[in-house]
């Protein structure tokens, strides 16, 4: 369009400026950019937290549940071998591998007890009587010694107890082989709480 004042004066139309146009072109990639993205997913941090948090309780039952056993079986193991006395040489404590056995059995029974009462106040009460870096050292170191000494002992008991059964089956060999499979069995719930301890020490951030 032209202005009618200058036309007046000159006889000659002078041209405008066009008006601006929007450029809708560059915007709507902008919008449309807005509109693909992905809004953040709420909570998610809190679901990583919970997860975390059932499988350490799933570890901690884990654990309790297989000191139960070692003590169950160490507490037997004992209990057989204190009362295999039957006179002569049928009486444990005339063996070098069978008071080993014997103490054996009666630490991993002392070792297991102190753990599962501290645990048991840990749950009851909701407090940690040791740092928890300090008790991942603990249960790891101990469940692994613990495990060792108990495959130690039976096993030096084994060879001993297979030479009295081959010339003379009785009560005393009896009891004594039972003794044996009994820390055999304590032997291996304690090696699976070691694992278990190892993994929990490796999964410790603050270490």
């Amino acid at each position: 369009m032209s202005d009618p004042n200058n036309y007046k004066a000159t006889g000659v139309p002078t041209p405008t400026a066009p008006p601006c146009s929007v450029d809708t072109e560059r915007q709507t990639p902008a919008a449309g950019g807005a509109s693909r993205q992905t809004p953040p997913v709420a909570g998610s941090g809190m679901g990583r937290f919970i997860e975390r948090w059932k499988r350490e309780d799933m570890l901690k039952k884990g654990c309790f549940g297989l000191r139960c056993i070692a003590l169950l079986f160490s507490l037997f193991a004992f209990i057989i071998m204190a009362s295999n006395k039957h006179g002569d040489w049928r009486d444990f404590d005339k063996y070098d591998e069978y008071r080993y056995l014997l103490a054996i059995a009666i630490l991993s029974t002392l070792y297991t007890v102190s753990l599962l009462l501290i645990q048991v106040y840990q749950l009851s009460t909701n407090k940690e009587i040791f740092s928890r870096r300090n008790s991942a050292f603990i249960d790891f170191y101990g469940d692994q010694l613990m495990a060792y000494l108990l495959l130690s002992s039976a096993s030096s008991a084994v060879p001993l107890t297979n030479r009295m059964r081959e010339n003379n089956d009785n009560i005393f060999t009896d009891s004594s082989a039972a003794a044996i499979g009994m820390e055999f069995i304590a032997f291996l719930a304690m090696a699976v709480s070691a694992i278990i301890s190892g993994y929990k020490l490796s999964k410790q951030t603050y270490i």
